[in-house]
C-alpha cells in the first residue's frame, strides 16, 4: 500500500481542503518514508505549498524534478540524505533544516547554499552573508581561474565538430579540476564540483554565446540578491552566473564524502542505538545487559532509535574466521597455512595534484599544542579487575545490515580526557573503525553517538588528540580531534563533538596502516603506511572556521609495513619504536637534527627469532605497547606468548654501534598458540593490565603487580590472570554466535571499560565491576 496518497495529503495538510493546490502547510514527519515513497505527480499538485516537514524519515534524496514553486520552508532533519543537488528545483526556498543527516558533508552544505539562491536560514542560522560570498565572490574567483586554464593551454577545434568539442571538453574539465585550487582542503570536493560545472559552462558560452546570454539574463532576473556584494573594498553588483546542471558522470556525489553537516556550535546529534546482540544467559551476569532495538520503519521522536541501526534478527556465524579482507597482498604471508593476511596490503594510491612542500604552521603548530610532560607514577591495585560483558554491537555493518558478519574491525581508542576545566571531552567514549565507517560509541549506554562513512574506503587505523581552536577575543579552546585512515592513503580529520569532518590530507599513495599522535606536541601526527614509511606531520591548530595547514617534518624508512607505533612515555620527543612486518625498530625523531629522512638506529631482536624455519621467521611484531615508562609488552606472530622487556636496558646495550640489539627480556607471558596474525595487544598502565584477544573471541588478561615485577627473570612463563570467555551473543531464533578473532582491544585509563573488536563486525564492551 502506498504511504502517500491524496487522502493522506489532505489529512496531513493545512488548511483542511479537498483541493491539493490550496494546501499551504504539510507535515509528513516520522512516517518511515523512503525516497521511492514520494510520488512526484501527486506532490507536484501542491502548487501553493509554503511549508513542508519531512523530518524523521529515511529519505536519501528528494524526487528529481519536484516542482513546488511557492515552497519557502523545508525540514529534512534526521533523514539519510546523501544527494543535496535534488533540492535545486526549489528555487524560492528561504529556510532549510538538514541536521542529523549523517551522510552529508561540509561540501554538501556549500552546494546547498549555492544551489538555492533565496535561502536565508540554514539549520536555524542566518547565512545570507556566507551564501552571497559562496554564490558570487567565490564563484567569480573560480571562474577567472578556470578561464586562465583555458587561455593558457586550450583553444576551440577547427572545425568544431561534436566529437572534437567533446574531446576538448573532457581534457579542459580534467585540467581545470587538477590545476584550480581554492579554499581549505576540507572543501576540495565542493571546489572540484564547481570548477567542473564552470568549465562546462564556459566552453558552452564559447560555442553558443547567444544561448548563454539568454540564460544568464533569465538567471539574473531570478537570482539577484537583495544586497550588493563587497569586493576589495568597493561595492559591486553581483556578477552573473548560472546554476550548474549536473550531468550523469557522477559529479553529484563525492567519492570521498566526509560525514558532517552540523555547523560549529550546533547541538550534538541525538545518540542512536546500534544493532546489537544480546549476551547469552550462560555468560556471567552483566551489571547491565544490552536490550535489543526493535526494527521499526519509523524514527522515534526522541532520536534514540534509528531505522538505519536495526536489531539483529537472524543467521548465526558457524565457521571460524578466515582472516580474509579487501586488502591486497604486498609481502609473502608469514603463516603456516594459506589464510589471507588482512594487514599485508598493496593498495595503489589515487593520483593527486602535485603539492609544494607546505611551510610549517607558525600560529597553531608546536607552541599552542605543546604539553609539559610529567612522569606519572601509578599506584597499581593489588587485586585484579572483575570485568563483565555489557554490550555487543554491530555498528559498522555494510548498508546497516544486521546480517553483516564479514566486515573486519581494526582499531579502537578512547577519547582523551581533558583536565582543563572545560568539559569538552566525553567520559567513557571510544572510537572504532572498520569497513567504510568510523564510529564514536558511549560505552555505558551502547549508543553510537556519531558515525562517519566514506563509501569505498576501508579504515585500518585511528588516533585521538587535543588541539587548540582559536576564538574571538584571542582566547583558545581545546577540542578532541580524531584522525582516521585506511586503504586510500588519506587521513580524515574529525571533530566529533560538533559532527564536523573538517578536513583531510594525503599521507601516502599506499594504504595507511598505523596512526599515532604525540602526547607532548599534540599537533604532531605519525602515519605508517604500506609504502614502508613512517611520516611525521604537523597538522597545526584550528581557527574558528576550521582552517588548518599540514607540514611534513620527518620521513622514517622502515623496510616493511609498520603495524604499531609507540613513543617513549617519559620522552616522546626523542624516540619512536615501530613494530613492523619484518621486525621491531627504533628511530631517533628529534627535530633538532637536520636530517629529515632517516633509517632506524637499531633493530631490537627477540629469542623467538631463533625458531626460524622455511615458512616463518617469527619477525612480524603484531603487538606492541608500553606498560610503564620502561617496560614494553610485545609479541611476534606465532610466538604463543608475550614478552615483557626493558627499553632502558635494551638501549644501554646499543651503545651507538650495533644495528641489531637483543631485547632485555624481563618476563614471558603465556598466550594462545594461534597462527592467526595481527591480533594486537594493549596496556592500561594505571591498573598494571595487559590484554590481548585470541582467535576464539577470548581475552587474555595479565595483572602485573609490583610483587610480580620483583619475581621477573625467574625463567618461568607467567600464566594469564584471567581469560575472559567470549560472551556468546544470541541471535533470536538462531542461537549463540561463535567466537571470532579479536583484532584489537582498548582500555580507558581508569579501566572502567574494555573494548574488543572482532573480525566479524562485532564491538564488545566489557565493564569493570565495582569492588
Amino acid at each position: 500500500m502506498e504511504k502517500i496518497t491524496e487522502k493522506v495529503l489532505q489529512e496531513k495538510g493545512s488548511p483542511k481542503t479537498s483541493q491539493l493546490n490550496q494546501i499551504k502547510s504539510l507535515n509528513l514527519s516520522r512516517m518511515g518514508l523512503k525516497s521511492q515513497d514520494l510520488p512526484l505527480p501527486l506532490l507536484s499538485k501542491l502548487r501553493s505549498l509554503e511549508k513542508l516537514d519531512l523530518s524523521g524519515n529515511m529519505l536519501q534524496e528528494l524526487p528529481r524534478g519536484l516542482s513546488l514553486p511557492h515552497l519557502k520552508s523545508l525540514d529534512l532533519t534526521n533523514n539519510d540524505m546523501e544527494d543535496v543537488t535534488t533540492l535545486k528545483a526549489l528555487k524560492n526556498l528561504e529556510e532549510l533544516r538538514l541536521e542529523d543527516n549523517l551522510y552529508l558533508t561540509v561540501n554538501d552544505e556549500h552546494k546547498v547554499l549555492f544551489l538555492l539562491p533565496k535561502l536565508r536560514m540554514f539549520n536555524g542560522k542566518d547565512i545570507s552573508s556566507t551564501a552571497n560570498h559562496i554564490r558570487y565572490v567565490s564563484s567569480e574567483i573560480l571562474r577567472k581561474r578556470v578561464i586562465g586554464v583555458w587561455e593558457k593551454d586550450f583553444s576551440l577545434p577547427d572545425p568544431p565538430t561534436a566529437q572534437s568539442l567533446a574531446s576538448v571538453e573532457k581534457k579542459f574539465v580534467s585540467a581545470a579540476c587538477t590545476q584550480v585550487k581554492y579554499g581549505p582542503s576540507s572543501l576540495s570536493d565542493y571546489t572540484k564540483w564547481r570548477v567542473e560545472t564552470i568549465a562546462k559552462e564556459y566552453l558552452k558560452s564559447l560555442t553558443n554565446p547567444e544561448e548563454e546570454e539568454e540564460e544568464e539574463e533569465e538567471e539574473e532576473e531570478e537570482c539577484t540578491p537583495e544586497t550588493p556584494v563587497k569586493m576589495n573594498g568597493a561595492v559591486h553588483s553581483p556578477p552573473k552566473r548560472k546554476h550548474c546542471d549536473l550531468d550523469a558522470s557522477g559529479v553529484t556525489e563525492s567519492p570521498r564524502k566526509r560525514r558532517t553537516v552540523n555547523e560549529v556550535g550546533t547541538p550534538e546529534a541525538s545518540p542512536r542505538k546500534s544493532s546489537r546482540l544480546s549476551i547469552a544467559p550462560s555468560a556471567e551476569a552483566s551489571p547491565r545487559k544490552s536490550s535489543r532495538v526493535l526494527n521499526t520503519p519509523q524514527k522515534s521522536s526522541t532520536g534514540l532509535s534509528s531505522p538505519r541501526k536495526s536489531a539483529v534478527n537472524g543467521g548465526a556465524v558457524s565457521e571460524p574466521s578466515s582472516r580474509k579482507s579487501n586488502r591486497l597482498q604486498s609481502t609473502p604471508l608469514k603463516m603456516a597455512n594459506s589464510t589471507a593476511s588482512p594487514k599485508k596490503a598493496a593498495v595503489p594510491g589515487t593520483p593527486t595534484a602535485k603539492r609544494g612542500k607546505p611551510e610549517p604552521e607558525k600560529k597553531h603548530s608546536a607552541t599552542p599544542n605543546k604539553i609539559a610532560r610529567k612522569t606519572v607514577k601509578y599506584q597499581v591495585p593489588q587485586e585484579p579487575a572483575s570485568l563483565q560483558p555489557l554490550h555487543v554491537l554491530q555498528c559498522h555493518s555494510k548498508q546497516n545490515s544486521p546480517d553483516d558478519f564479514s566486515t573486519q574491525l581494526w582499531a579502537c581508542a578512547f577519547e582523551p580526557v581533558q583536565n582543563n576545566g572545560d568539559a569538552t571531552g566525553w567520559q567513557q567514549t571510544v572510537a572504532t573503525c572498520g569497513g567504510e565507517s568510523v564510529c564514536v560509541i558511549d560505552c555505558e549506554s551502547g549508543h553510537v553517538l556519531k558515525k562517519y562513512k566514506v563509501p569505498g574506503e576501508e579504515f585500518y587505523s585511528l588516533a585521538w588528540t587535543t588541539l587548540l581552536m582559536s576564538r574571538e577575543g584571542g582566547c583558545a579552546r581545546s577540542c578532541s580531534i580524531l584522525a582516521a585512515g585506511g586503504k586510500r592513503g588519506i587521513v580524515k580529520l574529525i571533530h566529533p563533538r560538533v559532527s564536523m569532518a573538517y578536513g583531510e590530507f594525503r599521507a601516502s599513495r599506499r594504504a595507511i596502516s598505523a596512526l599515532r599522535f604525540s602526547p607532548s606536541h599534540t599537533s604532531f601526527l605519525f602515519t605508517g603506511a604500506y609504502d614502508n614509511k613512517i611520516v611525521m606531520w604537523d597538522i597545526g591548530g584550528l581557527d574558528r572556521d576550521y582552517h588548518f595547514k599540514t607540514s611534513q617534518l620527518l620521513v622514517l624508512e622502515t623496510g616493511s609495513t609498520p603495524l604499531h607505533l609507540c613513543l617513549l612515555p617519559s620522552s616522546p620527543n626523542t624516540h619512536l619504536i615501530a613494530g613492523c612486518d619484518s621486525g621491531l625498530y627504533s628511530f631517533d625523531i628529534q627535530l633538532s637534527k637536520n636530517t629529515q629522512k632517516r633509517s632506524e638506529e637499531m633493530e631490537i631482536v627477540f629469542p623467538v627469532y631463533k625458531k626460524k624455519d622455511k615458512s616463518n621467521e617469527y619477525r612480524t611484531i603484531d603487538g606492541l605497547s608500553f606498560l610503564t615508562d620502561d617496560i614494553v609488552a610485545s609479541k611476534s606472530h606465532m610466538q604463543g606468548s608475550i614478552y615483557l622487556w626493558s627499553w632502558s636496558g635494551t638501549r644501554d646495550l646499543w651503545k651507538g654501534k650495533k644495528k641489531e640489539v637483543p631485547a632485555v627480556i624481563l618476563a614471558e607471558l603465556q598466550w594462545s598458540s594461534t597462527d592467526i596474525p595481527y591480533l594486537s595487544l594493549n596496556t592500561c598502565p594505571g591498573f598494571g593490565y595487559i590484554v590481548c584477544g585470541d582467535e576464539n573471541g577470548r581475552l587474555w588478561t595479565y595483572h602485573i603487580t609490583d610483587l610480580m615485577k620483583a619475581n621477573f627473570k625467574s625463567g618461568k612463563v607467567i600464566p594469564s590472570t584471567e581469560v575472559l570467555e567470549w560472551p556468546s551473543p544470541v541471535r533470536p531464533g538462531v542461537g549463540p554466535v561463535k567466537g571470532p578473532s579479536i583484532n584489537s582491544v582498548a582500555m580507558d585509563p581508569d579501566l572502567h571499560y574494555l573494548v574488543a573488536l572482532s573480525d566479524k563486525n562485532m564491538v564488545v564492551v566489557w565493564k569493570r565491576a565495582k569492588n
